[in-house]
């Protein structure tokens, strides 16, 4: 029996994000979603370590990696467009919806209950999935800025901001003791 699912989220490769803006180097959804997975795994460690937060690592971080996989279907709509106002956004909730429903569906049903905890986690890890999407996209934007690429200026402010407004103590360390590493030359990295 044939089964698509797989080579639907290998179509990631293809999606390119920050249509909107002029990039100096283009990302990829599934650059995204390997970054975003690293940072949501290091979030919850850093939960569980430092806060004594009772969340699962492994589990954050595989919830990460299907994050954005209904992309593969509806594409990457840009951040000022998705959240316009409370009608457009609304909607793209629902498509979004549909399309993990359509991936879901590409599953063998002895294997969907498992993956539907990946397309429907707990608020929990939601939050650190949420929260490593920030700053993946902050870490892009400053990536840019490195490069002398201002047009990203507007939208580093922004993923700080909503990262912060996360109130997520991981997140502030997180900021803190990773993020600056971004800045610095691969030399200066090995040290």
């Amino acid at each position: 029996m044939k089964n698509n699912y797989y080579a639907m989220l290998f179509r990631m490769k293809y999606i390119n994000r920050w249509a909107l803006m002029r990039n100096l180097r283009a990302e990829t959804l599934s650059e995204h979603t390997l970054e975003t997975a690293f940072i949501a795994h290091c979030l919850a460690v850093i939960a569980k370590k430092r806060f004594s937060e009772n969340i699962d690592p492994d589990k954050v971080a595989v919830t990460a990696l299907f994050h954005d996989t209904a992309e593969v279907i509806t594409g990457d709509l840009p951040t000022p467009v998705k959240y316009y106002n409370d009608d457009i956004k609304s909607a793209y909730k629902s498509i979004e919806a549909a399309a993990e429903n359509k991936l879901l569906e590409l599953i063998p049903e002895d294997l969907r209950e498992e993956f539907t905890t990946y397309y429907r986690p707990d608020e929990k890890i939601e939050l650190y999935v949420k929260a490593a999407d920030k700053f993946s996209a902050l870490i892009k934007c400053k990536e840019e800025l490195s490069l002398g690429n201002a047009e990203f200026q507007k939208a580093a402010k922004s993923a700080e901001k909503a990262i912060k407004a996360l109130k997520l103590p991981a997140a502030e360390v997180f900021l803190k003791e990773f993020v600056p590493s971004f800045a610095i030359a691969l030399d200066e990295s090995m040290e």
